[in-house]
């Protein structure tokens, strides 16, 4: 057996892959930041929405074939190729002469996304058993809030005095140090032989299918078609019925892209998979209303727009710490969920009795609570996720829980876009759009506490049983020991 390796030595490690995570976290808000320069250069104002959805389209796409190919390939290997695609993609897309190009190197950008989201959480839940995991959720917690709150700052800063360019070229000192750090520290074992690995194509290109639709359905539906239109119906029908041959695909294939057995190995995977979806709902919706409802209602400056959601990330790393560390120590972890999901219910309900005279006080500790309710289920739900399968399937349950992540925060938004348009006042200045800001943002944040409540539910069913402390198969129905703790195994799951 392998020498374990020094926990110090895991963390210098980890840093390089969670320093390529944070590319793909940073990128979307400092592209965000640089819109309306990017549209006074290029035009085609009309078309700006595709800048943001031909990446989110390509990142869910791309993130379960990352993840399968990973699991056949090796990790390593894969997570460097997809940290080149971000990379290339970053760099045509800075060079960019028209809107239509920058689309196009958009979207590649979000193919190689996908592989650093779910490269990184494989790479983590393959060089750090699930029970050790708590050492290092904090690292993940912190790039994370780093991700929400540094990228506007970046963006602002880059694009004010280096040009929309630079938002986009940024990029690639940080990538090439990750790619460099993660070639010198990263050992990994050879992946399991395999006669003549199978790429299962066709369930990629029905995942494909359902994945995008999903996705296009989410992002248009009450903007720029009607929930009820021909075309958000055929494309939530098409997502549905791609989805249902996606299953049979799957169940006969020699090497599925997300095989059955990820699933239905042991009930914690889909409760795990229902909670980092619900996650979804709440980290997009917050990043994206709260900020408006301060700036709007609150008189704040958007300048200091990723300030604004320190209330929420602060506790998010604190929560995350102390989370990880009982549960190293303990082996248990059932509660952080529930208490988690039940914090998180709480501030969203508290959020959705704001109005034009909540003071910033009152909604940061409330946005202190969606915060800690984070920290205790996000990081906690990947685990859990990891702890269900076998190493061999590792970075396709990553991919899994990514992209249930990605799905559950597209559709979040997407239902929020249209309870907050609704109660905007079409064309109101002054008071009435405050007020209107105001009933949109208890709007959201009532079906976010809806959604958080039924996490809740899945919480409490959640089984605990032992976390693995090294190389072995998936979780099994034992009842849960107090385990001593070692440092991590070198490459081991």
């Amino acid at each position: 057996m392998p020498t374990p390796m020094p926990v110090a030595h895991v963390r210098w490690t980890l840093l390089g892959v969670m320093l390529a995570m944070l590319l793909a976290m940073l990128d979307n808000n400092i592209v965000g930041t640089a819109m309306p320069t990017i549209v006074r250069d290029l035009g085609g104002a009309e078309h700006l929405s595709w800048v943001v959805t031909a990446y989110t389209l390509a990142t869910a796409i791309a993130t379960p074939v990352w993840g399968k190919l990973g699991d056949l390939y090796g990790r390593k290997t894969l997570f460097q190729a997809s940290v080149v695609v971000f990379l290339i993609g970053s760099l045509l897309a800075g060079a960019a002469h028209s809107m239509a190009q920058l689309i196009e190197f958009r979207a590649l950008q979000g193919i190689g996304a996908g592989g650093l989201g779910a490269g990184a959480f494989a790479l983590i839940g393959t060089l750090v058993p699930p029970r050790e995991r708590g050492r290092y959720q904090g690292m993940t917690a912190t790039v994370m809030a780093v991700g929400v709150v540094g990228g506007p700052l970046v963006g602002g800063l880059v694009t004010g005095h280096l040009g929309w360019r630079w938002a986009f070229y940024v990029n690639l000192p940080l990538g090439l140090v990750a790619l460099v750090w993660v070639q010198l520290m990263l050992r990994l074992p050879a992946p399991p032989a395999r006669v003549r690995p199978r790429v299962d194509w066709a369930g990629i290109a029905v995942l494909a299918l359902a994945v995008g639709a999903a996705v296009l359905a989410a992002t248009w539906a009450g903007t720029t078609y009607p929930w009820t239109s021909w075309q958000i119906v055929a494309l939530w029908a098409v997502a549905v019925l791609a989805t249902g041959l996606f299953v049979l695909v799957e169940r006969r294939t020699a090497e599925p892209l997300l095989p059955p057995r990820v699933f239905t190995g042991h009930r914690n995977f889909p409760l795990a998979i229902g909670l980092l979806a619900a996650v979804g709902v709440v980290m997009f919706g917050s990043a994206l209303y709260l900020p408006l409802f301060q700036q709007s209602v609150q008189g704040a400056t958007a300048t200091s727009s990723g300030l604004l959601l320190l209330p929420m990330m602060v506790p998010v790393v604190i929560a995350s710490n102390i989370a990880g560390k009982v549960m190293s120590r303990t082996g248990r972890y059932k509660v952080f969920p529930v208490l988690g999901t039940l914090l998180l219910t709480a501030g969203a309900a508290l959020l959705a009795t704001v109005d034009t005279g909540t003071s910033r006080f009152t909604a940061g500790c409330a946005m202190a609570l969606l915060g800690t309710g984070l920290g205790f289920t996000m990081q906690m739900g990947t685990t859990l996720a990891q702890n269900s399968v076998d190493l061999r399937d590792m970075g396709a349950a990553s991919a899994a829980a990514n992209l249930f992540r990605t799905l559950g925060g597209s559709l979040g938004v997407a239902v929020f876009g249209s309870l907050f348009t609704r109660a905007v006042p079409e064309g109101a200045t002054g008071e009435a759009y405050r007020q209107g800001v105001a009933s949109g943002t208890q709007h959201v944040f009532l079906t976010a506490a809806l959604v958080c409540a039924v996490a809740f539910l899945l919480a409490l069913s959640l089984e605990e049983v032992p976390l693995r402390s090294g190389p072995g198969g998936a979780a099994t129905k034992q009842p849960v020991t107090r385990l001593s703790t070692k440092s991590p195994a070198d490459g081991k799951g």
